[in-house]
């Protein structure tokens, strides 16, 4: 059964932490299995759940969701789970084929925030241009941008449905639970509040972005930066930019005295460096954009990886003068 609420799928969630930063410890009764499919989303769901449920997690750290083939692990966690957590809007298309094939039952969980969420306008190389390339897919593409934990109000809004649908699944964990999501949503507007402060250092004609693909609006719309461009303008990174795309990219770049240009972390990062050499501009700065980063790394959380990206921007807009560091995370 596949719950449907507000417009795309989306879905994200919290849960507690101790002075420590790890989910809060209080004693589980029982154990589900949930599956939750990108990386953000698995992040999410093991801090509401924390020792209160098994999260098998689909997507790997710096995995591209968009080439992701299904895997006899993928399936079998599947085929046992109580609940599966979507992120939605086509971003992970293959978790209903793959709810086929697991042959089970689970709720399929697949929620979006309580605002509208940001609708597909197309690539933003420059106002009133067409697109030259044409997208080739294998599924149908969402019109809404899929990246919604770009903006932390849509994680905070997600809290108490991952909470809910935790707590129906293992309803003598529902304290642990609820403990759990007050915690981290706590750190969520925390998250939000220091993004908003650090970009609010850097001057607004200063905030110029252009990434490797189109996955930060709702970060710059939340936060009041300009989208000057993407190396591939399409929310999915199986579209190719056509030489013709990348040059008018080039030229819009130095007219708008763009300083750096971000690579993201799941992405060849040759296209991006690519532009830099032909604009002088820096591509110094890493950006986590579909994916959380490796163990160890500043993007191995959901809110190491927003703080992270806020660091980046704030540091190649300035170049390099200032960054951006948030307490209380």
């Amino acid at each position: 059964m596949v719950l449907l609420l507000a417009l795309p799928l989306i879905v994200a969630a919290c849960g507690g932490e101790d002075e420590g930063g790890a989910p809060a410890k209080q004693a589980a009764v029982e154990r589900p299995v949930v599956v939750a499919t990108t990386t953000q989303l698995g992040d999410i769901v093991r801090q509401v759940a924390g020792d209160g449920a098994e999260v098998h997690q689909v997507l790997q750290a710096n995995t591209d969701p968009h080439e992701y083939e299904p895997r006899p692990d993928d399936v079998k966690a599947v085929a046992g789970a109580k609940v599966v957590f979507e992120s939605g809007n086509e971003i992970d298309h293959w978790m209903e084929e793959m709810v086929e094939q697991a042959g089970g039952a689970p709720t399929e969980i697949a929620i979006a925030p309580d605002h509208t969420p940001q609708k597909v306008e197309g690539e933003h190389h420059e106002e009133g241009e067409e697109e030259e390339g044409g997208d080739e897919h294998g599924h149908e593409e969402s019109e809404f941008d899929p990246h919604w934990w770009h903006d932390p109000r849509n994680v905070e809004a997600a809290i108490p449905v991952i909470e809910a649908k935790l707590a129906k699944a293992a309803p003598a964990n529902a304290a642990l639970y609820k403990t759990n999501a007050a915690a981290y949503l706590k750190k969520v507007q925390t998250l939000d509040q220091g993004i908003e402060t650090c970009m609010l250092t850097v001057p607004p004609a200063d905030r110029k972005l252009v990434t490797s693909h189109d996955a930060f609006g709702y970060f710059t719309a939340r936060y009041g930066i300009k989208v000057v461009g993407a190396a591939i303008p399409s929310q999915s990174t199986e579209a190719q930019p056509s030489a013709g795309e990348i040059a008018k990219l080039a030229d819009v770049i130095r007219r708008e005295g763009v300083k750096a240009i971000f690579p993201e972390s799941s992405i060849n990062p040759q296209l991006a460096e690519t532009l830099a050499r032909q604009t002088g501009a820096k591509a110094d700065y890493v950006l986590y954009g579909d994916s959380l980063g490796a163990e160890g790394t500043p993007g191995a959380t959901y809110l190491g990886m927003e703080a992270a990206n806020a660091d980046a921007m704030v540091k190649g807009f300035t170049g390099g003068e200032r960054g951006c560091t948030i307490a209380g995370l």
